[in-house]
């Protein structure tokens, strides 16, 4: 069978691109090998899909996301706004509302949102193979006939397994000498086109399927692969020196958190939430994108507080034990695990030295502590790294080195913010590369 453009993975950036491209007039093909479409859709924002954010600043997008060349994504942000998507949302009649700076949710389940995109496909008239594994890739460049494809890259969903056996070159030849296209080997036959686009996520969230399908697609070509990490992913603290700690497992509290140098320092105000194994919460999700191996987090637990301020003037005028001044300004669980290692400060306030409290205030103020590491990919929203946007085009998200091969979403070096903002690099980076694909064909007849 032969498409025009065949897109690879049905997310949300394949989604929407096999919808903007079918409505463009081209022949569509859209497949993925899960069971289920749209799953990271569904599960996200506790299950009412936090689709795009408003804060987002098509000017300066950069600063809302992480990639080794942070201004590679402000021409498709700049291009597919979070005002569009809404007026399409609107336009489905889903009702939705702001719930924290700039993230807007559905007010009801996230399944709106994958019916929209569906109808939106079918408005295009999208061809959708769910499930159809792809076995292998080949192309055919121009002039070389019927040549056989480069060796294949394995099925997509089989928790990245080995690649298959080789290409499906020998098939085609049917277009003619000078005809660019990809052939596919799917489960449900073999499949060519003139365009092939990589939507198939990163390996964040495995148990919904995630492979490293797209990184071996890229590395098959040639393209470069900036090596992937988990993102948006809680942090975990090991040994002797969390025992103190792990009490504290449930408290929720709003902190200031940052890390990295003075030159490079990132600082979130979020909620922190302490867990049995380290920390999480929209904080530390935050930080986790920007966190490196080996270097400490710095934690205020009283943001906009002078706690030394504070504790000296409690002490001038109180006879209350020192856990429960500190309990007016952060949790008393908190207070009491702080106050409760150090036994200079069992004791009334007025009885505590300076020092002690000093030294206390510091602690609150800025903790610093050293993650072991990170709860991987099982439980990362999702995965930092990806296909390296110095070999893409910032306008068509097409390779540079290998014509007719785009990459779209999760599986490129671009990495947003918790809040909406990987959904919306997602509908854009999906909106510029249906635009190209438009193109490209114009260009061809």
């Amino acid at each position: 069978m032969k498409f025009d453009a065949v897109i690879i993975g049905a997310g949300a950036a394949g989604l929407f691109c096999a919808a903007q491209a079918g409505q463009r007039g081209l022949k569509v093909l859209l497949v993925d090998h899960s069971e289920r479409i749209g799953e990271k859709i569904r599960i996200s924002g506790g299950g009412r899909c936090n689709f795009t954010n408003r804060d987002l600043d098509p000017r300066a997008p950069q600063k809302h996301f992480v990639s080794a060349n942070p201004n590679f994504c402000r021409s498709a942000l700049s291009r597919y706004t979070p005002q569009q998507f809404i007026e399409m949302v609107d336009r489905h009649g889903i009702a939705h509302h702001e719930k924290h700076k700039g993230q807007l949710f559905c007010d009801g389940p996230s399944q709106q949102i994958i019916d929209m995109l569906l109808a939106e496909c079918a408005a295009g008239g999208v061809q959708h193979w769910q499930p159809c594994t792809v076995k292998s890739v080949a192309f055919i460049a121009p002039d070389a006939g019927g040549a056989g494809g480069v060796g294949g890259v394995g099925g997509v969903g089989d928790a990245g397994g080995v690649g298959g056996a080789g290409g499906v070159g020998g098939v085609g030849g049917a277009n003619g000498a000078g005809a660019t296209r990809y052939q596919l080997d799917t489960s449900r036959g073999a499949v060519e086109a003139a365009s092939l686009v990589i939507a198939t996520g990163g390996l964040s969230i495995p148990q919904l399927g995630a492979s490293d399908f797209g990184y071996r697609v890229a590395r098959q070509f040639g393209v470069d692969v900036i090596a992937p990490r988990p993102a948006l992913v809680p942090l975990t603290f090991g040994g002797e020196g969390w025992a103190p700690y792990a009490g504290l497992a449930g408290l929720a509290l709003p902190v200031q958190i940052e890390t990295g140098t003075k030159k490079e320092r990132m600082a979130f105000l979020e909620d922190l939430l302490f867990t049995h194994r380290g920390l999480s919460g929209p904080a530390v999700l935050q930080i986790s994108s920007y966190w490196k191996e080996g270097t400490p987090l710095t934690i205020d637990f009283a943001p906009g507080a002078d706690v030394a301020a504070a504790l000296g003037a409690a002490k001038a005028r109180s006879r209350k034990r020192v856990a429960n001044e500190l309990a007016t300004l952060v949790p008393s669980r908190l207070a009491d695990a702080w106050v409760g290692e150090d036994a200079a400060l069992q004791r009334p306030i007025n009885e505590a030295a300076d020092r002690v409290l000093n030294a206390l205030s510091e602690r609150i103020a800025r903790w610093q502590i050293t993650p072991a590491g990170t709860e991987g990919y099982k439980k990362a929203e999702v995965t930092a790294g990806g296909v390296d946007t110095r070999e893409l085009s910032s306008q068509s998200l097409e390779s540079r080195r290998q014509p007719g091969l785009y990459f779209i979403g999760e599986v490129v070096d671009v990495t947003g913010w918790l809040g909406g903002y990987n959904f919306q690099w997602a509908w854009a980076s999906a909106f510029a590369c249906a635009a190209a694909l438009q193109e490209a064909q114009a260009n061809a007849q």
